[in-house]
């Protein structure tokens, strides 16, 4: 362990809380980021009345035909991007439903266009070529909470009457003070001094990954706890659909997937059977 440097510009690009990594064993350095990433499930802990306020907020405007837009620069832009490229084939609605967009545009996934977060207007420009209205949420995913990108985007969202929020690993950052519902993770300091790809990037897959499962089970997308509404895009998912449909409806499995095949749906299946 070390001592800690006297200047910090946020706690998320502070100095780590070991020293000396290119010394470390592999053994030391996998158990040591082990440690730190048994950190994340706490802070996320923490938020969870941060992130059933927002969500409660999302939901009436769902159901109103609302869609969520995330904005985020590099990992946190992906990870946005991922999350809603992950719930069509999941719940089996639109790709318009929850939309990722990142600094840089698609060009950003897979390679850094790390400027691209400098531009303070650039986030409302692209939010507006989607028509977005106040039934519309948009959630700031920035994990320094200082990202100039999303900071605009949701400067520009409030203005404009609708709904932020925002995922950050900063306390008291910028974001959280200009967003409605901010929900702060603190995961503290790096592993490797301000990689927010780590700790932060994770603490931040787990809150999406919260804020979308909760949102379409609520909008009806789940049943018990299976994915009914999935798309049946591989052998694999068939499969899974088949065994969702002989569990339900108790008939033999060449029948659960002739059926499952002809309606496209594990839901539209046991909708059909049953009523």
């Amino acid at each position: 362990m070390k001592s800690k440097s006297s200047f910090a510009p946020s706690l998320t690009e502070s100095s780590s809380n070991f020293d000396d990594l290119d010394k470390m064993s592999v053994e030391e350095l996998l158990t040591n980021i082990n440690d730190e990433d048994a950190k994340v499930h706490v802070a996320v802990r923490q938020a969870l009345p941060q992130i059933r306020n927002l969500v409660e907020q999302i939901e009436v405007r769902m159901k109103n035909g609302g869609r969520i837009f995330y904005l985020g620069a590099g990992t946190s832009g992906r990870l946005g991007v991922l999350d809603a490229s992950e719930i069509p084939p999941t719940f089996g609605v639109s790709d318009s439903i929850v939309i990722g967009l990142i600094a840089g545009g698609d060009t950003a996934l897979r390679k850094s266009v790390e400027s691209a977060e400098d531009d303070p207007d650039k986030a409302w420009e692209s939010l507006q070529s989607f028509n977005i209205t106040k039934n519309d949420t948009v959630i700031g995913i920035a994990a320094s909470g200082t990202t100039p990108y999303v900071i605009g985007g949701i400067r520009h969202s409030r203005e404009n009457g609708i709904l932020t929020g925002c995922i950050t690993c900063n306390p008291g950052s910028e974001i959280a003070q200009v967003t409605e519902y901010p929900i702060e993770a603190i995961t503290g300091p790096e592993f490797v001094t301000g990689s927010t790809r780590l700790k932060a990037g994770t603490a931040q897959k787990m809150i999406l990954n919260m804020i979308t499962t909760s949102l379409m089970i609520k909008l009806g997308r789940v049943k018990g706890n299976k994915m009914v509404n999935m798309q049946l895009t591989n052998k694999k998912l068939i499969e899974r659909g088949t065994r969702m449909i002989v569990d339900e409806l108790k008939i033999p499995a060449d029948e659960a997937r002739r059926l499952l095949l002809f309606h496209g749906s594990v839901k539209k299946v046991i909708d059909n059977i049953r009523n």
